[in-house]
């Protein structure tokens, strides 16, 4: 009997489980992924929402950035800049100059350096390392770093072995002082992109790579014709990350030129930064970011889309 007793209570908790509302359970599991999602959400949207938001108004405002005075200008903060700012178009196309470059250069040396570590060298692990810790250094100490190397550095190898090469005004002139933000830029971040193409080529599977060896395939076809196209969502990560980082560069362009000489080497950001906190124009400046903003979501998702495009062709 009482074996029969516990089983009938079994059943009939079995049976009031099975009664449970769904709108019930339904509530349940909003209230988990809430719980877990919840904070995520709210961090995300004072952070970056919010101030997304204002700053949409205060672009059309005059306001310097510390009165509580705002005035509502409407589009002529836009205006100005289309018509009587031509420093913003020349921060501009430098940037661009600079976001094409740095990307080339740096995608190509993280994946060369993808390549020659994810052979069989025994040192592969230290020199991992070697390549990746420039990106854990601060852009500004970076900055500083290189602006030493090649302001003395350069120019004590230029006076002892004579060549012009190191004698150069590296940071003095328009053009050296380009090539050297690139040369910077492109050392500090392509370990970082040299990680994500190294786990891309490890997902490639080897029995396609020698089978096609024995095919006969070279190691250009088997690089251009089977492992590119098998890591080309690497690729679509790797583009997407040195673009947006190359347009928004500001601590190592600061530290190094400072902009200079001439505003030459100005980038966008910095340009942003001088007119809203230097020259206490902060609708201005608001309304400059929101172009920049725009600007580089469209370079953005132009790219995204055509490496998106290619992928599903391949």
């Amino acid at each position: 009997m009482d074996t029969n007793g516990e089983l009938e209570k079994v059943i009939n908790r079995k049976i009031e489980i099975k009664k449970v509302p769904k709108k019930k359970v339904k509530l349940r599991n909003s209230l988990t992924y809430l719980a877990f999602v919840g904070p995520a959400l709210l961090f995300f949207l004072v952070i970056q929402i919010i101030p997304f938001i204002m700053g949409v108004y205060y672009s059309f405002t005059s306001w310097n950035g510390v009165s509580s005075a705002i005035e509502w200008v409407g589009f002529e903060n836009y205006r100005k800049i289309f018509t009587s700012d031509p420093n913003f178009f020349r921060s501009f196309l430098f940037t661009t100059k600079f976001m094409l470059a740095a990307v080339i250069i740096s995608n190509l040396l993280g994946f060369s350096f993808a390549l020659l570590l994810n052979s069989a060298l025994k040192s592969r692990n230290i020199l991992r390392t070697v390549f990746f810790i420039p990106n854990v250094i601060g852009g500004l100490l970076l900055g500083f770093i290189w602006q030493f190397i090649f302001v003395k550095g350069f120019a004590s190898i230029g006076n002892l072995t004579g060549m012009a090469f190191f004698k150069q005004p590296w940071l003095g002139d328009e053009t050296t002082a380009f090539w050297g933000i690139v040369i910077v830029f492109a050392w500090q971040i392509s370990g970082y992109m040299m990680v994500i193409y190294i786990a891309a080529l490890q997902g490639v599977d080897n029995t396609l790579l020698e089978a096609a060896k024995i095919d006969g395939a070279s190691n250009w076809t088997l690089l251009t014709k089977i492992i590119i196209p098998l890591i080309l969502p690497a690729f679509t990560i790797c583009f997407f990350l040195t673009i947006s980082m190359a347009f928004k560069i500001f601590d190592l362009n600061l530290s190094l030129t400072g902009g200079g000489p001439f505003n030459s080497t100005q980038s966008v950001a910095i340009n942003i930064y001088q007119e809203a906190f230097q020259n206490n124009r902060y609708g201005l400046g608001t309304a400059k970011s929101i172009l920049f903003f725009l600007v580089v979501a469209i370079f953005t998702t132009v790219q995204v889309w055509m490496t998106k495009k290619k992928e599903v062709e391949a």
